[in-house]
């Protein structure tokens, strides 16, 4: 789970199910307005300013968001923002398994083998914090391994031409390792990314609520505590993701280096532009998090009951 105390309870198989459920019930809460910051940042084009009326830059932002369906009814506008679903669906829950369930094995190794050595670098307090930050970006790095989902869902929201009719299978047996196009800024994006995850995550818990264990949070504190990791993961990691976006946008034939990118961005859209579709994550970034830490923190000891057999009670 999200940085928590040294004991837990709940067995792998709780963890497992609980974070898993909880992605599910976040990807059919906000896959569309992460449609929309992935169609931003793909946008090469500028939507407000240069002398435009303000209802031409609306109309703008209107065909950059919903593209087809831009001129339809509210419902299929809606709709529209649900491409790549599939894709999406395997991507989000794995990767929540893979983080929630993986951060924690990846600190209790730190802590066994290296405990010590952060403890007299940083001090009790700071080196508890700077563990779970630690553990958050090896857990971001090794993310890598499921980049050909995410390049897939990203493919399908900004860029569907790219598919051709092709179904799954056949794109993998076609692209091969081409599905692991942009893994250098993913890795680059997700090592401090996750570390701000975990790291302020942590860091509000230890020091703004005073908490030894972690896990003993209170909703409000867990509610604090997301907003203030997310926030400072999403900002830290915009610019690479941006990048990493703009190469997995691209069609499987036109590939396109992370610095050529970069170059031609900087020249011609402006260091703005490293930001694009950071504002619409913000935005949900409190709500996307506190929603799914929530439901994980209640899903795990729910599990974890239920496989335990009915006379299972709260350790």
């Amino acid at each position: 789970m999200a940085p928590g105390g040294k004991k837990h309870s709940e067995s792998t198989a709780a963890r497992l199910l609980g974070s898993g459920a909880s992605g599910i019930l976040e990807l059919f809460t906000f896959h569309p307005v992460d449609t929309v910051a992935k169609r931003l940042m793909s946008n090469t084009e500028k939507i407000f300013g240069g002398g435009q009326a303000v209802g031409q830059s609306f109309g703008k932002l209107n065909q950059v968001v919903f593209r087809d369906a831009a001129s339809k009814a509210t419902l299929s506008k809606y709709l529209s923002l649900f491409p790549g679903l599939g894709y999406a669906a395997g991507y989000k829950v794995m990767q929540r398994i893979y983080k929630f369930g993986g951060q924690p094995v990846a600190r209790d190794c730190l802590e066994r083998h290296y405990g010590q050595s952060f403890t007299r670098m940083f001090g009790e307090r700071n080196g508890k914090a700077m563990m779970h930050a630690t553990a958050g970006s090896l857990i971001g790095i090794g993310e890598v391994a499921l980049l050909p989902l995410d390049v897939l869902k990203i493919k399908r929201q900004t860029n569907p031409e790219a598919f051709r009719g092709r179904g799954l299978f056949r794109i993998v047996a076609d692209e091969g390792f081409a599905l692991y196009r942009g893994w250098g800024w993913t890795m680059v994006r997700n090592a401090p990314g996750s570390f701000a995850l975990f790291g302020g995550s942590a860091f509000v818990k230890e020091f703004a609520f005073g908490l030894e264990d972690y896990n003993r949070a209170t909703f409000v504190q867990n509610f604090f505590a997301s907003i203030g990791g997310a926030v400072a993961s999403l900002t830290v990691s915009a610019p690479m993701d941006v990048i990493k976006t703009r190469i997995q946008a691209r069609s499987f034939d036109s590939p396109e280096s992370g610095s050529a990118i970069l170059r031609r961005m900087v020249q011609k859209e402006g260091l703005g532009a490293l930001f694009k579709g950071l504002t619409p994550k913000i935005l949900v970034v409190g709500p996307k998090l506190v929603f799914g830490f929530t439901l994980a923190q209640w899903f795990i000891p729910t599990f974890d009951r239920m496989l335990k057999g009915p006379g299972a009670g709260r350790q």
